[in-house]
């Protein structure tokens, strides 16, 4: 054990104090979407925040990993969170003024897509250089440690603080999570430099191709990618449309919306235990397609039926409890197979392959929500089967939403499970 810790030192400085500046922005953006979607009462205005944050990071993806092959690693990282910061403080001089409005945040959320855009391929290539390989798994189980704490505290936190204190004490959290991550980054944890390669000295548009190229040349990889971008794109609509269904029907509302929220977080602070813990599986595809597969096969089902909120938090624990699963295999698979010069750039255009979805599905589901399923079963009977099934009122629509989700979530599962069962599967045993 203190070999470990001692070997990943700088990793778990950098973890720590990255989760801890996490924990701080996410209880602003959940303090956000609440007042968003009680002031519009809307799921596709409050979906529109997430579109704001993830299309720049898609579009510009390509270009911003190929850069941050180039560029130093730490200096970007400091960079992106001081931008980061500000965008928060503008967002509460905005409140204070009794200004903001729905385009603010769109705008803002815009702002930290493109910084996050160019930080994360940063900080994928960082972590990749402060761990070694024989600890990918554990680091990733780490990082879903966190994210899955992160989840959990996030909504009791923030409730608590917005009660006691608003939304000027939940910045000022924020701010000093922040100033206690960059600082330490800043002064205390070295990153060391990738092999310098001809990334360096290609043009930039050559440079991007370069991770396509190789994706090409590595088509299991490519086909996860995929995978993974279909199940964005319901897993998208589902955050879309969660919202409205628990702050709209009689059972719901902020606290129980808190509520499924945390036990999402406790599932995948189980599951990242798990994972920890767990020794290296036999074929790290299989469990990707398996860990998937439970999950899209519970929590919108459950959803779509019930009417308690005991039922949604057990549904919440089965869609997430297999994802650290899932992150930690695929995590593996990519790190090892990925070399560290090339990673910025195939990182790049994963995130783009992988996440273009994303915003898709916040539309799709903002919109099949509000204009799509609310009005048709507001049109609905009291004593029809659809009402049987979904309840009536406000969020009778979004429930027979998650219906539709979870078959959709089924399909891509059972679809790609044939398509990468046509490659051996001692593929993935290689790597």
């Amino acid at each position: 054990m203190k070999k470990e810790i001692r070997e990943l030192k700088n990793y778990l400085l950098l973890w720590a104090t990255q989760s801890l500046s996490g924990l701080g922005s996410g209880m602003t953006s959940f303090a956000l979407v609440l007042w968003l979607y009680q002031t519009s009462g809307s799921a596709l205005k409050t979906a529109l925040m997430s579109v704001c944050s993830y299309a720049p990071y898609v579009i510009m993806s390509i270009f911003a990993g190929t850069l941050s092959d180039r560029w130093d690693k730490k200096r970007t990282m400091l960079v992106c969170d001081a931008l980061a910061a500000a965008s928060t403080l503008a967002i509460w001089a905005l409140l204070q003024a009794g200004r903001l409005a729905p385009w603010h945040m769109y705008v803002l959320n815009a702002l930290n897509g493109l910084m996050n855009t160019v930080q994360r391929p940063a900080s994928d290539v960082a972590e990749t250089l402060l761990a070694p390989p024989e600890y990918y798994q554990k680091t990733s189980g780490l990082r879903s440690f966190s994210s899955s704490l992160n989840t959990i505290l996030t909504p009791v936190i923030a409730s608590a603080i917005y009660a006691f204190g608003g939304m000027g004490v939940i910045v000022a959290v924020d701010l000093i999570t922040f100033a206690v991550a960059f600082f330490t980054l800043l002064l205390f944890i070295r990153i060391p430099k990738p092999p310098r390669r001809e990334a360096e000295q290609e043009k930039l548009l050559n440079a991007a191709k370069a991770g396509l190229r190789w994706l090409r040349q590595n088509p299991l990889i490519l086909h996860l990618i995929f995978f993974l971008a279909w199940i964005n794109l319901v897993a998208s609509a589902y955050d879309a449309a969660l919202p409205a269904y628990l702050l709209s029907v009689p059972n719901g509302g902020e606290t129980i919306l808190g509520l499924v929220q945390s036990f999402a977080g406790i599932a995948t602070l189980v599951g990242s235990v798990i994972v920890t813990l767990s020794p290296k599986p036999r074929d790290r595809v299989r469990m990707v397609c398996v860990a998937l597969m439970i999950s899209m096969s519970t929590e919108n089902f459950m959803l779509a039926f019930s009417r308690t909120p005991a039922v949604w938090c057990v549904a919440s624990f089965l869609g997430w409890v297999s994802i650290p699963m899932m992150n930690a295999n695929l995590d593996v698979i990519l790190r090892t197979t990925i070399p560290p010069e090339m990673q910025g750039r195939v990182f790049s255009y994963r995130n783009t392959l992988q996440f273009f979805t994303i915003p898709l599905g916040f539309l799709l589901g903002g919109w099949m929500v509000d204009d799509v399923f609310e009005p048709l079963m507001a049109m609905t009977r009291p004593d029809s089967v659809a009402a049987g099934l979904f309840g009536i009122g406000k969020g009778s629509g979004a429930a027979a939403f998650f219906l539709l989700l979870g078959f959709a979530g089924v399909a891509v599962c059972v679809t790609y499970w044939i398509k990468l069962h046509r490659y051996h599967w001692s593929e993935a045993e290689q790597i």
